[in-house]
């Protein structure tokens, strides 16, 4: 009967055993690289949107997933030292903003899977091969493309028609692909003005770059979207509200605190909608397989007070088509 007893208790330990493995092993583990610094609002909102599209899932931090989040504040040296940190904790998924933390996972390892979230231009990255079909480990939703950037051109010269240059603001070190838009708006004779590249580098740039543009006359400015840019927008809103001209920028804050317009997509939205990626992959999607998505809610603000301390007169066509109109 002794040795009965025993063989029962040891199979029913036995059985017992992979329960208790399987249940540690069902906590997936999802790494989130962020281009914002932990302090930025906007950071923690973008982060907030994506735990509340992921929770739609019935993934809970600290249950059945644990998050880690890493901040980069706009560094891309930041980004490829996390990108080597998260790498090697092997987790399920990796989601990234940042156009040089994706180059350094794409360079690092063809696992785990990536989802960026709010890159421009993926494919002419390098990043992925088409949107429809990405292929490898990466997809995602991207921020901005070619035909956004040129209607952001296109409308801030029917606000200010007498426009003879604009200088688009953008970091060529990290963002160099926006070159090759600069070179075909050049080639372009629809503007009949001069556009012309505004390199910033580091944040003590913007000051000089944003007067640089303002004393010639008939300037403007368009700031692109770019990770550099995104972290120093208050910096960026200063040195336009010193050197005032027509500008048109990515960010509705921007507009809602004095700028003049905005047109981008909702980055919110974006890490929110890019939860449902995540989720398949953990349930067993490819990501290779998953099309990249461009954004398909682009937000177009206009502050009418500012226009008119600019003396410019907005069409009525473009309110009418605004999403918000500033009085």
């Amino acid at each position: 009967m002794r040795r009965r007893e025993f063989i029962i208790l040891l199979a029913g330990a036995t059985a017992a055993w992979p329960l208790g493995a399987r249940a540690q092993q069902s906590i997936r583990r999802v790494a989130i690289i962020n281009v914002r610094l932990e302090t930025d609002p906007l950071g923690q909102s973008q982060l907030k949107a994506f735990r509340q599209g992921f929770e739609k899932f019935g993934w809970e931090d600290g249950r059945n997933v644990k998050i880690e989040v890493r901040w980069a504040g706009g560094s891309a040296e930041q980004m490829r030292e996390f990108v080597t940190e998260l790498v090697a904790l092997k987790p399920d998924v990796i989601v990234a903003s940042g156009s040089p933390a994706v180059a350094a996972l794409k360079r690092a390892t063809s696992t785990p899977p990536v989802v960026f979230v709010g890159i421009a231009e993926p494919v002419a990255q390098g990043f992925i091969t088409n949107m429809a079909r990405p292929g490898g480990n990466i997809t995602g939703f991207s921020l901005v493309d070619f035909p956004i950037v040129g209607k952001s051109v296109e409308m801030l010269k029917a606000v200010a028609p007498s426009l003879a240059h604009v200088g688009l603001m953008y970091n060529p070190e990290t963002y160099g692909f926006y070159d090759a838009y600069l070179e075909r708006f050049q080639r372009e004779a629809r503007w009949s003005m001069e556009l012309t590249r505004v390199a910033v580098r580091v944040p003590a740039d913007i000051d000089a770059a944003v007067a640089g543009v303002a004393a010639r006359p008939g300037g403007g400015l368009v700031v692109l979207t770019d990770a550099f840019n995104s972290v120093n927008q208050a910096r960026i809103r200063a040195a336009l509200d010193r050197n005032p001209m027509p500008h048109i920028v990515p960010w509705r804050q921007c507009v809602a605190g004095g700028g003049l317009m905005s047109y981008g997509p909702d980055l919110d939205d974006i890490f929110r909608v890019s939860a449902s990626y995540v989720d398949r992959i953990l349930k067993g999607a490819n990501p290779g397989e998953l099309p990249a998505q461009a954004p398909t809610k682009i937000e177009l603000v206009i502050n009418q007070k500012t226009a008119k301390t600019l003396g410019l007169d907005v069409p009525r066509s473009l309110l009418a088509i605004a999403d918000e109109v500033i009085e």
